[in-house]
């Protein structure tokens, strides 16, 4: 059995006072739930994992935490399974994730109730995680093989050198995901190993194991193997090393503190790693845009997930001409906000996640005003709604020797920038040892375009925030500077798991001189080849 009787007996749901559970969310259907762990049954002595809504801080269950011994017997069992599951044909494969898809979309009530109860945010942000997850697995699904296919590029020796290029499968993959995307991170990394013949062990978020169990769940029923897939929840420091230590490859989304920590201890052992890590974004408001869309984009892009969200904007430039008439139209908007805990469509903001950030963010925000900074709305916890909720808060007077300046808040505050050319947006945009996500609105897409350009990000939204670069699955996405290495999306999203071989086959006659013909003379022949083929466009 894949999970000890004995250790589930350690599962409790609530704490004598627990929250109100949504109707899809019983204390029998969490222990269901909670089967889906992979536990070392020889392990007997653990710690308990006490999972909160941020809502109440109210317990919604505790569930034993994974230990190094289980991730050990994870990776054990993967690998057996990845031997067979790397033979099996990629349209094998998709099949398992077209209904994947299908099983996502179907039970997104219970999906939606899941990520809000453990991570505090609004419905419509849980919603853009099952949007995201079904995206993905279509995406990969139906185009992954495409990347993954054989090529033969030209050979040294045209007609005489053949080549073929494959892509196989890395092994192992290791994943750590964060806690503010409970479901996407949990598993949009892990489809595009799965389908490129990989097995895969992933570590979630220690607030939010629950609804990375969902989504492995789901998976094994739409038919993926079981021991390809192992989720184990615990903590990070205690489960990170060992998860390193035995992974073939590891994909990592967090802090970029911590994705340096990751880069050094894979480099060790010279293994690939992907990190999706922090980011201080610029929005960009050009003096010819259009002041509404411009302001309602801001409400999207500042405040979705309550600001804990790593492609948010943090820093807005605005051009000085429209700088007064947009703070005032942006902090009417923000008045006009519904925030508080709730399971309804109705709310348009939610609750931080946690005492930790709602700390940095109220320490960052007293910095600030400590040293002059002006708050143009917000400003302070909203206590009587819940423990973590911080109203949405606007600053002017940013400067470079307070602290929300340049280190990432991940919460809903934004500083407001005047500048006066697009020059020097583009300037104050890549002042920052960040480089995630950025956006620009313009009544001129050309001119947009242009500017998005010169940003040093891995990704730029014209007229958009994050969205429209996230939801384009079939198009790369990740981090330059210091917020990160790799792509998820894309060709790159699945070609990443993957290990180029190259099968160069000569044919005919060997590399080298011939039938007693010099070298020098040969090495002539190989110079006037080399002169011919550059005037030849086929054999270029």
């Amino acid at each position: 059995m894949p999970t000890a009787s004995s250790v589930l007996d350690a599962l409790h749901i609530g704490n004598g006072h627990a929250p109100t559970l949504p109707d899809s969310l019983s204390p029998d259907r969490l222990r269901e739930l909670a089967k889906v762990a992979t536990y070392n049954e020889r392990t007997q002595e653990r710690a308990s994992l006490v999972v909160k809504t941020p809502f109440t801080d109210e317990t919604v269950a505790s569930l034993p935490a994974g230990s190094p011994s289980d991730v050990k017997e994870a990776f054990r069992r993967a690998r057996i399974a990845q031997k067979v599951w790397a033979t099996r044909p990629y349209r094998e494969r998709a099949r398992i994730f077209k209904r994947y898809h299908d099983l996502i979309l179907e039970r997104n009530k219970e999906a939606l109730d899941l990520i809000q109860l453990e991570s505090g945010k609004t419905r419509y942000d849980a919603f853009l995680e099952v949007a995201d997850v079904a995206l993905v697995a279509r995406y990969y699904a139906y185009h992954g093989a495409a990347a993954l296919a054989k090529s033969h590029p030209l050979g040294f020796v045209p007609l005489l050198t053949s080549v073929e290029i494959n892509h196989a499968p890395v092994g192992v993959v290791g994943i750590i995901a964060p806690w503010n995307y409970p479901l996407t991170m949990a598993i949009t990394d892990a489809i595009p190993a799965l389908l490129a013949g990989n097995a895969v062990v992933v570590k979630p978020a220690e607030q939010t194991p629950f609804t990375a169990l969902l989504a492995a769940e789901l998976l094994f029923e739409a038919g993926l193997p079981r021991d390809l897939l192992h989720m184990i929840p615990g903590d990070g420091p205690t489960l990170g090393p060992t998860l390193i230590a035995n992974a073939d490859y590891v994909h990592f989304t967090g802090s970029t503190e911590v994705g340096k920590l990751i880069a050094q201890q894979t480099s060790q052992r010279l293994i690939g790693c992907s990190l999706e890590l922090g980011g201080k974004n610029p929005f960009i408001v050009l003096e010819d845009a259009d002041l509404d869309k411009a302001v309602g984009g801001a409400m999207k892009d500042c405040f979705g997930s309550a600001g804990q969200l790593c492609v948010s904007a943090e820093r807005l430039y605005v051009h000085a001409s429209l700088f007064d008439d947009f703070v005032e139209r942006f902090k009417f908007k923000i008045e006009a906000l519904k925030i508080g805990p709730g399971f309804g469509w109705d709310i348009d903001m939610g609750s931080l996640a946690s005492d930790e950030q709602l700390e940095k963010v109220t320490k960052h925000v007293k910095d600030a005003k400590s040293k002059g900074a002006t708050v143009v709305v917000g400003g302070h916890p909203l206590p009587h709604l819940g423990p973590y909720f911080y109203a949405p808060t606007v600053l002017t007077g940013v400067t470079p020797q307070m602290t929300l300046f340049a280190e990432e808040t991940f919460g809903p505050v934004v500083s407001i920038y005047p500048f006066n050319q697009d020059d020097e947006a583009v300037e104050l945009a890549n002042s920052t040892t960040y480089g995630l996500n950025a956006g620009v609105w313009s009544a001129s897409t050309s001119r947009a375009q242009a500017v998005a350009r010169r940003l040093e990000c891995g990704t730029v939204n014209v007229n958009e925030c994050y969205v429209a670069s996230w939801g384009s699955t079939a198009a790369p996405m990740g981090g330059r500077k210091e917020s990160g290495l790799g792509r998820r999306h894309g060709p790159e999203g699945i070609l990443k798991y993957t290990e180029a071989q190259t099968i160069a086959t000569q044919h005919l006659l060997p590399i080298g001189p011939i039938g007693g013909m010099a070298v020098e003379a040969f090495a002539g022949t190989i110079l006037t080849g080399l002169k011919i083929l550059r005037r030849l466009p086929g054999l270029r």
